[in-house]
């Protein structure tokens, strides 16, 4: 293959499963991060890539960079993990949010006096959904907010990818789902960037965290999960999906990427509040009708 000034670029190799196996074991001794929750699929693809980019022809080759670079091994395992997103991606799911779940929710939070209404976004990637509900609840739920504060919490398993978090700048293309009064109201402009304002970047909390570990998994009222799963194994999937059901109270709710559905036996904890979004309620544990009208079609 020839790239776009004459010179030969490497083949993307195929990584078959025992270099994977081999790469797994490198990056659990020198970063103690365990590939075996991710699906192969994935991660060859992801692996076959970076073996690429460093223009080795051969992933054996590549192992052995990876033994003696940490630069690389870093690079490597941020590659694997990277979660690309927008703001207001799926904008029928905040409509759904601004409309109907909200609402219910802060109702709920006046009738028990709650005094902080919790919200979470694992695997956050560079921030833009915590930041996006954030805009949600100032445009939309002001009043409310000074009855129940929000607390937001946005959790990635990348250290740079949460300080790019924390700057609140991003390129056009990932605010192309932002209608032109809320870019005009809570981004400006620097350069060919836009970069939040503070009082938006100052309601999310980013914080290190990885899905694999219980301990990642803060209460939330709300809990956000969306595009995540789909990288892992079924098994990790249902660990994960369960350790998500003990941290969301009776009430609360959860939301899967449109892609993504409940699986085991955690199918049980929720109730569909609107299924073309992915939005589940979690059941009271008397089994008591959903706060939220179940919805059959959206």
């Amino acid at each position: 293959m020839l790239s776009t000034h004459g010179r030969s670029m490497p083949q993307q190799p195929e990584v078959n499963d025992e270099e994977l196996a081999e790469i797994s074991t490198i990056l659990g001794m020198w970063c103690g991060f365990d590939m075996s929750f991710y699906k192969d699929k994935c991660m060859k693809r992801r692996v076959a890539i970076r073996v690429r980019s460093t223009g080795h022809s051969s992933v054996a080759d590549y192992c052995c960079l990876l033994r003696e670079n940490g630069h690389e091994r870093a690079l490597l395992q941020k590659v694997l993990t990277i979660h690309v997103s927008h703001f207001f991606r799926n904008p029928s799911v905040f409509e759904k949010l601004r409309d109907q779940v909200l609402p219910e929710l802060f109702s709920r939070a006046f009738d028990t006096g709650q005094k902080e209404f919790r919200i979470c976004s694992l695997g956050c990637a560079s921030g833009e959904e915590p930041y996006s509900t954030a805009i949600l609840l100032r445009e939309h739920f002001e009043n409310e907010l000074k009855v129940v504060p929000a607390h937001i919490t946005g959790l990635d398993i990348d250290d740079a990818t949460l300080a790019a978090a924390r700057k609140g700048e991003y390129g056009e293309d990932r605010l192309r789902e932002v209608i032109p009064h809320l870019r005009n109201k809570y981004f400006h402009p620097d350069g060919t960037r836009f970069r939040l304002i503070p009082e938006i970047r100052e309601m999310v909390t980013f914080v290190l965290g990885n899905l694999t570990k219980p301990e990642s998994y803060p209460p939330s009222d709300l809990l956000f999960c969306r595009n995540t799963l789909i990288y892992f194994t079924q098994p990790e999937q249902e660990n994960i999906l369960k350790r998500i059901a003990a941290s969301i109270p009776p009430g609360g709710i959860l939301v899967l990427g449109t892609s993504e559905t409940l699986v085991g036996d955690v199918r049980r904890d929720f109730m569909p509040i609107s299924l073309p979004g992915r939005i589940y309620r979690r059941i009271e544990p008397s089994g008591r009708p959903a706060l939220v009208k179940q919805e059959r079609k959206s």
